[in-house]
């Protein structure tokens, strides 16, 4: 990877959910330790997966990784950043204030702002304060998905410039008093961001269009925001062997049709490429691969007597279209797609869309995801009977301060309507509006079906918790309880009414990371309809041998899916032709046969 021949301090690792963020940012931070630097490795992702691909179990504290010498590792968790935020903010009162005072507070600090600000405390300390950081000599960011990226990075920006405006001392957060004293260090942060000699801003992408235009799209913007300094990593990239696999000539000209389109504007950025690794990027051994660019010597061999069991088990899986059908039959309600990012979410909300509309059923396709790829899905195709459109942060913000200004402002005198309205240009207003709006999308399903696609896991799960201490926050500003919000967490725990879809692929990190969704969502008395398992080899006839090994490598997760973790399980063949418009997502439907299954050929060593 060429921007480690003269490294930055700070290396920010952004992209599309699903693209290697993770195993690129973990490749970069042990590379830069092999040589003998100190490097601090940090997730901010809510759904991180760091201590699964090191080994090593991980806390919001730096902690050594014992396989890699001069390399620590943390999670930004935002459920322990905001206990340990709200302690720092209620503890001086406790045995001071009235027990009746310090519980309001604790209420007041226990909401989705709190999250927020609390694991970005966090962040803009490892960035703005060098005295936090001064043992390390490279900070490694492997960051959420983009569109959370570009939030967390605008707020440096946002919480600095609400505070010179503020005048009322009080915010969504209470007294400012405790960002105040923030206020240099989130100044420093923005600094840091925009300082080219120190900051670098690492662009993961697979040689995918959709990855490109959103690549394209976060590269633009952060450049807006000063972030200059950028770096582009096509991962996954691949060639055929040679040998006459049709798929894996299919999978090789979209690779190469994709990296002919790609967008101008990272075409003129630096580039660095990585080839298609023969099974899953966990440990440091594979990371190290990554660092190296050399090639896995990959051997196809006889295969043994292993995939009849699979076989059997493969048998019980369900056609997506049956899946659909059986939906059909509630006539109205939710579809949820939920997963980590990059597992097809879109798509399959997209496909299983497209197919209740084409049985006459009225249908309505969102998404609660910032990076919003629902249209580049159906690709502006109609359909009679489904509408499409997007859940907008811009436009359902100025929505709801419209409404509160009109309603809880509305016997306010001048200097009252003045005070709401700066708390109102809070960041946290953000959450709240957003929030407000999935409620109403959710209230659609009364009145036909609504197909959600929702955003990267670990967002999706805290947008869920808001339903427990959402009211909390509307009530601060405005007297009036939606009933799309009061209505909703019965909604969600309706199985009649709500089915939620578990997306994943047949690798490990998805695989567990939607187990633990799946876990979350139980304790939010919510129960997944199905698991979906997408893009995968196993029921294709493939002989290159890079795809055998990809494939045998994609058995023990199918199984742990079918045999552990779903009440039904639809297997999605990946497909030679993209499934995009609404011929593409019909013929994913059909294509989606859970009794079409081939014969394993060959294993890899």
């Amino acid at each position: 990877m060429k921007f480690l021949n003269k490294p930055t301090r700070n290396l920010f690792f952004t992209g599309k959910g699903g693209v290697g963020k993770t195993s690129m940012a973990c490749a970069a931070a042990i590379a830069l330790a092999d040589r003998g630097s100190r490097v601090l490795l940090v997730s901010t992702d809510p759904a991180s997966n760091l201590d699964e691909v090191l080994a090593t179990e991980l806390t919001n504290h730096p902690t050594g990784v014992e396989s890699v010498s001069n390399l620590w590792a943390m999670n930004i968790d935002p459920e322990l950043a905001a206990s340990e935020y709200r302690e720092r903010m209620v503890g001086p009162y406790r045995g001071v204030l009235p027990e009746a005072a310090v519980q309001s507070m604790e209420e007041q600090f226990s909401g989705s702002c709190t999250l927020e600000i609390a694991a970005f405390d966090e962040f803009a300390k490892l960035l703005g304060d060098a005295s936090a950081t001064s043992q390390f000599d490279h900070i490694v960011f492997d960051t959420a998905p983009t569109g959370h990226t570009l939030r967390l990075l605008t707020l440096p920006s946002a919480w600095s410039g609400f505070m010179d405006d503020n005048t009322s001392g009080t915010s969504c957060l209470g007294p400012l008093a405790g960002l105040q004293a923030q206020q240099a260090i989130y100044k420093q942060t923005v600094q840091s961001l925009g300082d080219a000699e120190r900051t670098t801003l690492v662009l993961v992408t697979r040689p995918d269009l959709a990855a490109f235009r959103e690549a394209e799209r976060t590269s633009r913007e952060l450049s807006e925001l000063g972030v200059r300094q950028q770096h582009l990593i096509v991962n996954g990239v691949f060639a055929a062997e040679g040998a006459s696999d049709p798929i894996a000539d299919a999978m090789q000209s979209r690779c190469e049709q994709a990296i002919n389109d790609m967008p101008t504007g990272l075409a003129t950025l630096p580039q660095s490429t990585v080839a298609l690794a023969p099974q899953g990027l966990v440990g440091v051994d594979a990371l190290r691969w990554i660092g190296t660019g050399q090639s896995i010597a990959v051997q196809a061999k006889a295969t043994n007597n292993e995939r009849e069991n699979l076989e059997n088990i493969l048998s019980q899986a369900t056609p997506l279209q049956k899946l659909v059908d059986d939906i059909a039959n509630q006539k109205h309600g939710v579809i949820l797609t939920m997963g980590k990012g990059g597992v097809g979410k879109t798509t399959i909300a997209a496909a299983v869309a497209v197919s209740l509309a084409e049985k006459g059923l009225k249908v309505h396709l969102s998404t609660t995801d910032p990076a919003a790829h629902i249209a580049a899905a159906i690709a502006s195709d109609t359909l009679e009977g489904m509408s499409v459109s997007r859940i907008d942060p811009q436009q359902e913000v100025r929505k709801y301060r419209d409404e509160v200004m009109k309603s809880a402002g509305a016997e306010l005198d001048s200097q009252g309507r003045a005070l709401l309205e700066e708390d109102l240009r809070s960041p946290c207003t953000e959450e709240i509006a957003v929030f407000r709006a999935f409620a109403d999308a959710v209230a659609e399903g009364e009145d036909g079906f609504v197909v959600l696609d929702t955003a990267p896991t670990g967002h999706t799960v805290l947008l869920l918790d808001s339903a427990l201490s959402y009211h909390r926050e509307v009530t601060r500003q405005s007297s009036q309880m939606p009933e799309s919000v009061e209505k909703l967490l019965p909604r969600l725990r309706d199985p009649n009414f709500t089915h939620v879809l578990v997306v994943t692929l047949p690798e490990s990190t998805p695989v567990h990371e939607a187990e633990q969704l799946q876990k979350d969502l139980r304790r939010a008395e919510i129960e997944p309809y199905g698991w979906v398992i997408n893009q995968s080899l196993v029921p294709l006839q493939v002989t290159d041998s890079v795809l055998l090994c990809r494939q045998h490598n994609e058995l023990p997760f199918i199984e742990e899916v079918l045999t552990k973790h779903a009440k039904q399980t639809v297997v999605v063949p990946w497909q030679a032709e993209p499934p995009i418009g609404v011929t593409g997502l019909r013929n994913l439907v059909a294509n989606s046969n859970g009794n079409t299954l081939t014969t394993l050929k060959g294993v890899c060593s």
